[in-house]
């Protein structure tokens, strides 16, 4: 087992290429609306499923620190694992980029976050898996303008591991249960841990040896909360019953490799889906867990895997090296056999696509073309800056931060070009830029796609978001399927 000091994510060794702005298919597309620099590589990316808070956004980072001075390194010094939390919020009025950050909070690395699908004492909550070997539920509180995410509970897994993964039991907002609300995490020893909310915080419930390595996936079959499953770098797929842990209910071996996304679908039981960097996304019929009903090759690491919250045979698969891919799983899901079809799949250069999400917002209609507001209009510049919250002694990052130094646009000719700041001297100048060019600019750029804004909402439309490791970025985007 490799040593959690040098842990590292699965990279595919495949070739990274570049691909073009738009990837069309068969009665579908997808466009780029914006892309920000998370400054840190990001991971994870989580839209809040409750009803008032849904245009809220959260996306995680993970970064190794590098040593000052190498030569005085200490080679069993336990690496430096830094993270950063970070809020955003969807505006569909707005007349500029429609993501607009409103909290940065400094963290451990985040590995994997999750939202409650229910309100708990009247709040959002969002779960964080850390770097620390943590489990933190932060709070939204403040106003719907400006909320911000408050440490509420934590709980250390272990000591000297990371947490790798959360689920819900909740598993869908269109579901009710009178069960008390659980929280299941796996960590980098490979180790299940079950959680359970309650009044005073998070209580530790149970502990067990799940895998030999590193349990990357930890899921809760959302129709029987009882049961939960899990995937590790051993290559196995293993469901648990809660109630008598340690014992496998069943070990699957049909992936080749390292397990590190698990779904069960909200929308029909029974209906699992699987994915690994064996590049394979698997569905499953959990009465038959000897085989899946279907296979479906992605060409990329399978990390994340997250189910349509309204189209209901709909996958988002986030693939690493080969970016993301939506699946139709219609035909699969109802007859139990063939294969899914691919209805987008689309990769940026240098990227490997660790998060991807659904948006819950039902209505993806886009504001017309309007002059972009001046650069340092909307929000004080502080980064430094937190305040203290009384009711838990802790220090969180509260301060807004202020826009970018120049937004990217593409025009209407579909190029990308350049904006100078409010104040630049000079005509502004529209230059081509390539897409090693947007991914290169500093910390906070931002694309949009003014001729989106034009369209209308006649065709079916999601928004999702989509985050990359090595290039530290956050991408939104709007995909129409009619």
């Amino acid at each position: 087992m490799a040593s959690t000091s040098r842990l590292r994510r699965p990279v595919s060794s495949s070739p990274v290429t570049a691909a073009p702005p738009d990837c069309w298919a068969t009665g579908s597309r997808v466009r780029l609306l914006q892309a920000v620099d998370t400054e840190y590589t990001a991971d994870s990316v989580e839209w809040c499923p409750l009803d008032g808070c849904r245009h809220l956004l959260a996306c995680g980072t993970y970064q190794l620190q590098k040593p000052e001075d190498k030569s005085g390194l200490d080679m069993d010094e336990p690496q430096v694992r830094l993270g950063r939390l970070y809020l955003y919020s969807f505006s569909e009025d707005s007349s500029a980029c429609p993501l607009v950050e409103i909290q940065r909070r400094d963290t451990s690395a985040i590995l994997d976050m999750k939202w409650c699908h229910v309100p708990v004492a009247g709040h959002a909550l969002l779960g964080v898996a850390d770097a620390g070997g943590s489990i933190e539920l932060l709070r939204l509180v403040g106003s719907e303008n400006v909320p911000t995410l408050h440490l509420s509970s934590s709980c250390v897994l272990e000591e000297h591991c990371l947490a790798l993964s959360l689920d819900w039991s909740t598993g869908s907002a269109s579901r009710e249960s009178d069960q008390p609300l659980k929280i299941v995490s796996s960590d980098s020893k490979g180790q299940l841990h079950l959680l359970q909310v309650e009044e005073a915080g998070l209580q530790a419930m149970a502990t067990w040896q799940a895998h030999r390595f590193e349990a990357w996936v930890a899921a809760f079959n959302y129709w029987q909360t009882e049961i939960v499953y899990s995937g590790g770098d051993d290559g196995l797929l293993k469901g648990w019953d809660t109630r008598t842990p340690g014992t496998p209910v069943f070990t699957s071996e049909r992936h080749s490799m390292g397990v590190c996304s698990i779904q069960s679908s909200p929308h029909q039981e029974g209906i699992l889906a699987t994915g690994s960097y064996d590049e394979h996304v698997l569905l499953w019929d959990i009465r038959n867990m000897e085989q899946p009903f279907a296979d479906m090759p992605t060409q990329g690491g399978v990390w994340r895997l997250k189910w349509h919250p309204s189209q209901h045979h709909v996958l988002l698969a986030a693939c690493m090296h080969n970016g993301f891919t939506i699946f139709n799983c219609r035909k699969a899901v109802e007859e139990k056999q063939g294969a899914c079809t691919v209805s987008v799949s689309h990769k940026l250069p240098n990227s490997l696509v660790y998060g991807a999400d659904w948006s819950w917002l039902t209505s993806c209609r886009l504001p017309q073309t309007q002059p972009a507001p001046p650069v340092g209009s909307s929000l004080p510049s502080d980064p430094g800056t937190q305040t203290a919250e009384a009711a838990n002694n802790l220090k969180v990052g509260s301060q807004l931060l202020g826009p970018p130094s120049f937004d990217l646009l593409v025009g209407h000719d579909g190029e990308a070009c350049s904006k100078p700041q409010s104040g630049a001297k000079g005509r502004p100048c529209l230059q081509p830029l390539t897409e090693d060019t947007i991914l290169s600019n500093s910390p906070g750029t931002k694309i949009c796609d003014f001729d989106l804004y034009l369209e209308t909402a006649n065709l079916d439309s999601s928004l999702l978001a989509t985050c990359s490791f090595y290039n530290h970025a956050l991408h939104l985007w709007k995909w129409d399927s009619s």
